[in-house]
């Protein structure tokens, strides 16, 4: 869609304002809006200026002037606001030199597509997101100085067998068995199908929704593949849209990845495949019908894990779902059909099209735009390294003898650890400039004094358990 069409679209459509969103650097949509007459097709080449040292992870305050260039590709009208708005995503420049922000989740995107073109090694990179989530009905917590508490509520929680809800109509799923169940037990079909409709409205192609395993709610909608930057953009309207349909209806939807003890945690488990002139390169004789790249590309992920996992876990929350010996994907070895290992080659389709490798270790607490950039460059780093991923796992993971299972690597126990490797991992997201010294420096840093110190300094509620009779 080019300036011209935009203009065209918001007066056919009515529109009253323009949003303009952007993303932080942990990955939050931030967004403001200006009336429609403020549009016109010179602002897609000036921009729109704002405070870039009020945003998280961005600009010191002495150099805090940024704009917003908006990005006419990106154009759709809000589901949501009263008012007819058009949004538009946008891209972060500096306001003299007019250099593209490295800092900018976007512009890494970008940068990494622009990278895989010039390997030589494909055109284009796709990217099929599995973000899960639970939907609650209440959520309350608190972090001070003399107290701290979370409590989770929901109509669908196991725990609530006993309350008293005048009547109380049972059908609450147990804990894990909550993969597939159909209504009365399955209590958001038709709020999550509303999702997927509103979804679909936006030009946003959905694959399927369904409950999944663990019990108060926990649930997944899966979009169909798209290129690198264009899914970075549907996986924010995606949060969105299921935070807004679930808000609208006086439920609340969480990508935190571990919010219930003792249940599943939720992953977002990430299907990638390379194709080059509409031929796709991961399609071949080798095992499972994938092809030697594919393989090499296994071998990049599975090298780079632990520091990916500083990027694709990036909270410390996300360590509470990757602990092993409980069915999470911290193995660091790949399979056909074997859902503990930290890849899986699914097998559902003979297809060529359809071969892709599916790294499970993600979960949706990531920004979306530097995960993906991520998790290309370690693919296109182990294909023009030839990496070995070394032989496929097809046993029982977790029923292997422990000198077995000691050999096989294991994701990072903690985002302490993540960020440790990735201080001495990281060569790999510098070539083309896609990632910079500084981002990664800033992120580092960012994460260990904002997150896990914090973490790290507070008393636990459990602690109060285990030792206040001490």
């Amino acid at each position: 869609m080019t300036p011209k069409q935009v203009l065209e679209m918001a007066k056919e459509k009515g529109a009253k304002v323009v949003d303009l969103r952007f993303l932080d650097f942990p990955g939050v949509w931030q967004h403001f809006t200006v009336p429609v007459r403020e549009l016109e097709e010179s602002s897609f080449e000036d921009g729109y200026g704002f405070d870039g040292s009020s945003i998280r992870g961005w600009q010191p305050i002495h150099a805090s002037d940024m704009l917003v260039i908006p990005d006419p590709a990106t154009a759709k009208m809000d589901p949501f606001f009263e008012a007819p708005t058009l949004v538009l995503i946008g891209n972060i420049v500096d306001p003299i030199t007019r250099e593209a922000y490295t800092r900018d989740p976007r512009n890494i995107a970008q940068k990494a597509e622009a990278y895989l073109k010039r390997s030589g090694i494909g055109d284009t990179a796709f990217f099929g997101p599995e973000a899960e989530f639970f939907i609650f009905d209440d959520i309350r917590f608190e972090s001070s100085k003399h107290r701290a508490f979370y409590e989770i509520d929901s109509v669908e929680g196991s725990w609530n067998t006993g309350r008293e809800e005048c009547p109380n109509l049972g059908y609450k799923p147990r804990p894990k068995e909550g993969y597939f169940p159909v209504p009365p037990m399955d209590k958001f079909q038709d709020l999550r199908t509303e999702m997927v409709l509103t979804l679909e409205s936006l030009g946003i192609d959905i694959e399927a929704q369904h409950h999944e395993v663990a019990t108060a709610g926990q649930a997944e909608i899966d979009m169909r593949f798209k290129p690198l930057l264009e899914m970075g953009d549907q996986l924010m309207w995606f949060k969105y849209v299921l935070k807004n349909v679930a808000y609208r209806h006086g439920h609340t939807v969480t990508f935190m990845p571990k919010p219930l003890f003792e249940d599943n945690g939720t992953g977002m488990h990430t299907h990638i495949s390379i194709w080059k002139d509409n031929i796709p390169l991961f399609a071949g004789d080798k095992y499972a019908g994938i092809s030697q790249e594919a393989l090499y590309a296994i071998g990049g992920i599975l090298k780079h894990c632990r520091a990916l996992c500083a990027l694709t876990n990036p909270t410390t929350n996300s360590y509470k779902r990757l602990v092993p010996g409980f069915e999470a994907p911290v193995n660091l070895a790949y399979s056909s059909r074997n859902r503990s290992a930290a890849i899986r080659l699914p097998m559902y389709s003979p297809s060529p099209k359809a071969k892709r490798i599916e790294f499970r270790t993600p979960d949706a607490s990531c920004n979306g735009y530097i995960a993906f950039s991520a998790m290309l460059m370690a693919v296109i780093d182990g294909i023009e390294n030839k990496m070995d991923p070394g032989d496929p796992l097809d046993k029982d993971i977790y029923n292997l003898p422990p000198e077995e299972l000691a050999e096989i690597p294991s994701a990072p126990g903690s985002l302490e650890d993540a960020l440790d490797a990735l201080k001495e991992d990281h060569d790999f997201l510098l070539k083309g400039d896609v990632f910079t010294q500084d981002v990664i420096d800033v992120w580092i840093d960012y994460k260990i004094k904002k997150e896990v110190n914090d973490v790290k300094l507070r008393p636990h509620p459990h602690e109060f358990y285990l030792y206040y009779d001490i």
